[in-house]
């Protein structure tokens, strides 16, 4: 473990121990979504410490983002949030080696985007094709994915709860996701940031001027963050969680 605490890692190294921080620094990270959940997953994934990052948005910033999008300033306004998140990501960490994507991934394009090879993939997509076109893609190539299911309408971060996406209830988009997989033959496998929370279905709006959206919900500032933050979670648990088992084992 390095012994100076100046360093901008120093603090996650310190926390997780010099086995586990290096299996972050080596690792492959695809974040795909740059909107209220996906930007916060990709901060916290580069800010653990992670060397190795693809992330993918072909939108830009809009005044509605402004509640809860992490990229969202009055001066981004039309800007891309792939290029944004690039440039933010590399403020923090200069050495990532990081690869932008200012895209909307389909078909073809998402396949071949896949056979990099990663060791993990963050689903923050919010249309449900493409959505369930990557998680399908993932899995079927032996790739870990997680995916965040919908933040809308809820206000209770105390009711978030990750599982597999067969355990997942009272969630619509979950329920939708669900429904597609299972027709392409995929019930379980990986996992999910969802909560059960119970929302008022008259929130839902139907939206115009916004490609691939054909309705909004109501979102509160903090829940898509914590959504965000509860997919990275996942990520760094599961890459490091054979070291740092034992290292607890061994206090």
């Amino acid at each position: 473990m390095s012994n100076d605490t100046n360093l901008w890692y120093s603090r996650t190294e310190m926390a997780v121990g010099t086995e586990a921080f290096a299996k972050l620094r080596g690792a492959s990270i695809l974040v795909v979504g740059l909107g209220g959940v996906g930007a916060y997953a990709a901060e916290m994934i580069c800010r653990a410490g992670v060397g190795t990052m693809t992330i993918v948005d072909g939108d830009v910033v809009q005044p509605s983002n402004r509640n809860r999008q992490l990229l969202a300033l009055r001066s981004n306004e039309g800007r891309s949030k792939a290029e944004l998140m690039g440039e933010r990501l590399l403020e923090i960490n200069p050495d990532l080696r990081l690869t932008v994507l200012s895209e909307f991934l389909r078909d073809d394009r998402m396949i071949e985007v896949l056979e990099t090879g990663y060791d993990y993939v963050v689903d923050a997509i919010d249309t449900l094709s493409p959505k369930v076109f990557l998680i399908f893609h993932t899995v079927s190539r032996g790739m870990r994915i997680v995916s965040s299911m919908g933040a809308g309408g809820r206000f209770d971060p105390q009711q978030i709860a990750v599982s597999d996406i067969s355990e997942s209830f009272n969630c619509t988009l979950a329920r939708a996701v669900r429904k597609k997989l299972n027709q392409l033959g995929l019930r379980e496998g990986f996992k999910v940031v969802y909560s059960p929370e119970n929302i008022d279905k008259e929130k839902v709006i139907e939206v115009t001027g916004e490609q691939n959206k054909a309705s909004a919900v109501g979102t509160i500032s903090y829940m898509p963050a914590a959504f965000g933050i509860a997919c990275a979670s996942v990520v760094i648990r599961d890459l490091i969680g054979s070291e740092r088992r034992a290292q607890s084992s061994g206090q």
